[in-house]
């Protein structure tokens, strides 16, 4: 596995766009209620609990989120069942650490680059990533963008919201993304996202970052083992949206075999957040499961490729 460049952080400047949107906005609660969220999108509550309550659990993962504890208190949402998963709330708090590290070792090499969260949900990266000069989008299903839009509403000049269905082509160009010949990598995260889609939808959606994407651009994705696919039912907190795995990945290097413009840069277990002893029992499962049982992985379009 190449090794990654020394870890060069970028600090966010204190700007508006780290507040949600003031409490004299319409109820929160009665927002979430309205929103017939399906039972995909209806994840998003998942990924909001644990950046929001879950470092007290695990305090050495805690990503210091400045927005999730002010939107779950205004969802009003029940989401006791949801910390009760302990290793999902693990899980997502380490893969936000994993996208912060790489999302700012991107904007320290393109200081006015352009990133994109797709399936975003009322994730807000840009609080960590913003570094004063780059440009952020965030994207969902339009009935995830209408809930957030009244939530966290654009506040600043180098932020954009948009809607974005990825199982149907054309999504790059839809969403305004620069294109192959422009000079400026692009960095896109998708997480929580790709599991839920066919496996020839995941393949196209990474056919189309590799053939669409500028050279250096990078993705950051997180990743499931072959061996969950059609098991969310027995998930905790999956179980009951009613969404199900779809893909999984059976080697790491399957992603990059989409394209040949695409390259594995990075490989991660979230069993590295458990220290050695975690590493121990990824080796033990690898010859199993043949990739990690969750993951990240980050994706590199590179120079010199058709």
């Amino acid at each position: 596995m190449p090794q990654t460049p020394a870890r060069r952080r970028v600090r966010p400047p204190r700007s508006p766009v780290l507040h949600a949107a003031p409490a004299s906005s319409p109820p929160a609660n009665n927002l979430l209620q309205s929103a017939h969220l399906h039972p995909v999108p209806s994840t998003l509550l998942i990924p909001l609990a644990a950046r929001a309550r879950g470092a007290r659990y695990f305090p050495w993962l805690d990503c210091r989120d400045a927005v999730a504890g002010e939107l779950l208190q205004r969802l009003g949402a029940d989401v006791d069942a949801l910390l009760d998963d302990l290793p999902t709330v693990f899980q997502v708090l380490w893969r936000t650490g994993a996208v912060k590290d790489a999302g700012r070792a991107f904007f320290a090499a393109h200081p006015q680059g352009l990133g994109a969260n797709l399936g975003c949900g009322l994730t807000q990266h840009f609080q960590w990533l913003d570094g004063g000069a780059n440009q952020w989008l965030d994207a969902d299903l339009p009935e995830v963008m209408a809930l957030r839009q009244q939530l966290l509403p654009v506040l600043g000049p180098r932020m954009r919201q948009a809607d974005v269905d990825l199982t149907q082509p054309g999504w790059w160009q839809r969403l305004r993304l620069p294109s192959r010949s422009n000079a400026q990598p692009v960095l896109l995260v998708c997480e929580g996202v790709l599991m839920y889609l066919q496996p020839a939808q995941v393949q196209a959606v990474l056919a189309e970052f590799a053939q669409c994407a500028p050279p250096g651009s990078r993705m950051v994705l997180d990743v499931l083992t072959r061996q969950a696919v059609g098991r969310a039912a027995r998930h905790p907190s999956v179980g009951p949206t009613g969404a199900e795995f779809c893909w999984g990945v059976g080697r790491m290097a399957e992603l990059a075999a989409v394209h040949p413009r695409l390259r594995l840069l990075r490989e991660q277990s979230a069993a590295e957040g458990c220290g050695w002893a975690g590493i121990a029992l990824d080796a033990l499962w690898r010859p199993w499961l043949g990739a990690p049982a969750y993951g990240v992985a980050t994706l590199g379009v590179e120079d010199g490729f058709a």
